[in-house]
Formats: structure tokens, C-alpha cells, sequence
């Protein structure tokens, strides 16, 4: 057999395109919550694949339904159901409010179809120009066209204009913002209950209830994009269920299968049915290897064991930085829900949020940023509280650097 291809870091600016700037160094290998690189150094992992390893890497639960189904069956196409995808249907439906699933690849995939599915809604309703999007500034949703341009950050979608029009974006939290731009022509609202990469910004219950009784009120759906906030990240096993807010469309990605990518799509029998057979699609989308995987991952963390576990580590991780904080006096807040944790410098370290996850590279720790001026961790959901020590205080010497 023949020895694979040597590669290094530098390999990356030769042969990819530039749309990343990795870290220096190349993870090989994983376990729990600890990863090493080429050269064996260690690494604690607050940064969790950006909320996606919710149970850590190479968990017995994830590899052995990934291994059972690699043996049986990996893909037939869109022309046939599978096993594995109708049992993770069920297991969705059941334990949400939805009644029906769309299966997809990407978090970005799952707020294209969702995103469709208000717009051929508008357009079955028989109001002419029911077609509008209410979104908000700062929001994020995805990169194809249509869903950065539904993300409220026009660093992201400007380069690629002419943009999808009828999208209106406004103030996150800001109810009469809302109320200003939501009417008759509105076919749906798209919000995060937590605004992930926007800085890790919950969403005042209040103004996910005024968002309710609006879509109510003018007909539109109201779409939550639980992809960073879905499967056990907040505590429960969805953050609406956090809110008393029920929407018409979630959708969920990331966690759901715990490093294999898929994606979906949950709305009601009530608007289910306007997408008809041809009216949406995608080829891997459902694919009985992901879909296997997807399952045993979410019968893992949907129990009161897991779920509980994330409340208490939030807890714990909270006392650690505040711990930490009151030493080097670097946040002004520490905010989030469960596992999503936001830390937002003070005004004098403004835009140093990159250089803190890079000195905490160098010091064995991976965690992320949700723009210039947060630091953010999403860790495994089942993270042991050693690791989360560890990991504090090799935060804790990347904190020295920047205070000197």
C-alpha cells in the first residue's frame, strides 16, 4: 500500500482556495474533548467544530452507527426511502412541534428551503406580492445567496450583488422596528433565538412573542434558525422550547450530527404540503450514513441526563470567567445560554478577539470568535469538568499576554 501524500500547513496556501485562514497548525486526531495536532501537541476543545461536536470526537455512540451503516447502506438517491431517515423523521416530529421533515446536508441548506417554502406559501396564499422577508441586522443564515442575503451582515453578501430582493432587514430586539415593516406582503420572518455569530445575543422573550402574534397577524411564517441554538446547545433540546414561542419552520444543522453534515428543515402539516413532489430537492440530502448517525447522536442528547448536564456546565463554565475576569478585568459581559457562550471584551481590548483565540491556540486551547469583539465557546455538550479546567487555564495564560 502505498504511504498517502506528506502535507503541512503551508500546503493549504498552495492548493486551496482563500476563502479561510486556518490556524498554524493541523488537528489529526481527537478524542472527547481533546484533540493533537501533527507534531502530538495537545489541545483542549472549547471551540467544538463551531457547535457541531456536541459529543466531543470519536464518540462510541457517533462511530458505531456511522461503522453499522457504512457496512449496509450508504446512498440510493432521492427516488427511494431509507430505514435510518424515517426513524430520524420520527424522532424529530415526536419530539418537537413539527410534523413534518426535510432532510439536507448544511445549516445553510436547511434556511434555503425554509426560505422557499415561505415564499411558494406567499405565493399560494392569492395575496398579490406576498413575497417579503423580515430579517435582522446582524443575524447569520448561510452563505448561499439567498440565505447571506438573509443574513443581516453585509460584509458577507455585498461582493455578490445583484442580491435576492424583498428582504428587509431590521434592528435585532426591536419589536417596533418590526412592526414598521411587517404587513400583508410579508410571507416570513427569519430570527435566531440566539444571534450566534452576530455576537452571541439572546433574543428577549418578548420580542420572539411580538414576532409570533405579528406572523399571526399578517399571515407569515415565522421561521427560528436553530442551527447553532438546536439539539441540547442551550439545554433544552431547541431554544424555542426555552421561550414559549412556537414557530412554523425550524431548522437545525450543527449538532445534529455531532461532526456528520445534515441539515433539516421542521414545519407543520399546515404548510407542508405546498411543497409538492419537484418543488424542492437535493441529491445526499436524508442519505441513510447520515441519517444513522443523526439518530444515535440525538437519542444521546435528547435525555434529561444530557441536557441537565449542559445547564450545570454553563454554571460552572460562568463561575470559572468570572473567576478568570475579576483577575484581568478583559469582559465587560459574559452572556449566552448552555454551551453557547459569548465573552465580550471591554471597550480597550476592542477588536482583540482574534488575537486571543490565536495566543489560546498556542497555549493548547481551541475556541472562536463571533466577531471582533467576542470571544465565544461551544464546546461538547458532555464535556468533563476536568477538561473545562484545563481549558480555563490555558485561557487564562492567552488573557496574560494580551494584559501585558
Amino acid at each position: 500500500m502505498e504511504q498517502p501524500i506528506s502535507v503541512t500547513r503551508s500546503n493549504f496556501n498552495d492548493w486551496m482556495v482563500p476563502v479561510f485562514a486556518p490556524a498554524n497548525f493541523i488537528p489529526v486526531r481527537g478524542e472527547g474533548s481533546r484533540i493533537w495536532d501533527q507534531e502530538n501537541k495537545e489541545y483542549i476543545d472549547f471551540a467544538g467544530g463551531i457547535a457541531v461536536n456536541a459529543l466531543g470526537h470519536a464518540h462510541p455512540v457517533a462511530v458505531n452507527a456511522l461503522t453499522e451503516q457504512a457496512k449496509k447502506l450508504w446512498h440510493v438517491g432521492n427516488g427511494y426511502t431509507n430505514e435510518p431517515v424515517l426513524r430520524l423523521a420520527k424522532q424529530l416530529t415526536e419530539n418537537t412541534f413539527a410534523d413534518k421533515v426535510f432532510f439536507c446536508n448544511s445549516g445553510a441548506e436547511a434556511n434555503e428551503a425554509a426560505l422557499k417554502l415561505a415564499r411558494k406559501v406567499g405565493l399560494d396564499s392569492g395575496v398579490a406580492g406576498k413575497s417579503g422577508i423580515v430579517a435582522f441586522k446582524n443575524a447569520f443564515h448561510g452563505r448561499t445567496l439567498f440565505t447571506v442575503s438573509a443574513g443581516g451582515q453585509p460584509k458577507y453578501s455585498q461582493d455578490f450583488a445583484p442580491l435576492p430582493n424583498g428582504i428587509n432587514h431590521v434592528a435585532f430586539n426591536d419589536l417596533d422596528a418590526a412592526k414598521a415593516v411587517i404587513n400583508e406582503q410579508t410571507c416570513a420572518v427569519i430570527v435566531e433565538p440566539i444571534q450566534g455569530e452576530g455576537g452571541v445575543i439572546p433574543a428577549d422573550i418578548e420580542f420572539l412573542k411580538g414576532l409570533r402574534a405579528l406572523c399571526d397577524e399578517f399571515g407569515a411564517l415565522l421561521i427560528f434558525d436553530e442551527v447553532q441554538t438546536g439539539v441540547g446547545r442551550t439545554g433544552s433540546l431547541y431554544a424555542y422550547m426555552n421561550t414559549g414561542v412556537i414557530p412554523d419552520v425550524l431548522t437545525t444543522a450543527k449538532a445534529l450530527g455531532g461532526g456528520f453534515p445534515v441539515g433539516a428543515m421542521l414545519t407543520t402539516d399546515k404548510y407542508a404540503p405546498h411543497f409538492s413532489v419537484g418543488t424542492h430537492g437535493t441529491t445526499y440530502g436524508g442519505n441513510p450514513l447520515a441519517s444513522a448517525v443523526a439518530g444515535a447522536v440525538f437519542e444521546f442528547i435528547n435525555t434529561p441526563e444530557v441536557l441537565e448536564g449542559v445547564k450545570h456546565r454553563h454554571q460552572y463554565f460562568l463561575d470559572a470567567l468570572n473567576t478568570l475576569n475579576a483577575e484581568y478585568q478583559i469582559f465587560e459581559e459574559i452572556r449566552g445560554q448552555g454551551l453557547l457562550i459569548g465573552c465580550v471584551l471591554k471597550a480597550e481590548y476592542a477588536g482583540k478577539a482574534k488575537d486571543i483565540t490565536t495566543w489560546a491556540g498556542e497555549e493548547g486551547l481551541l475556541a472562536l470568535i463571533a466577531g471582533p469583539d467576542v470571544v465565544r465557546f461551544t464546546p461538547s455538550l458532555i464535556i468533563p469538568e476536568q477538561d473545562i479546567d484545563e481549558g480555563i487555564a490555558r485561557l487564562k495564560r492567552a488573557l496574560a499576554k494580551l494584559a501585558k
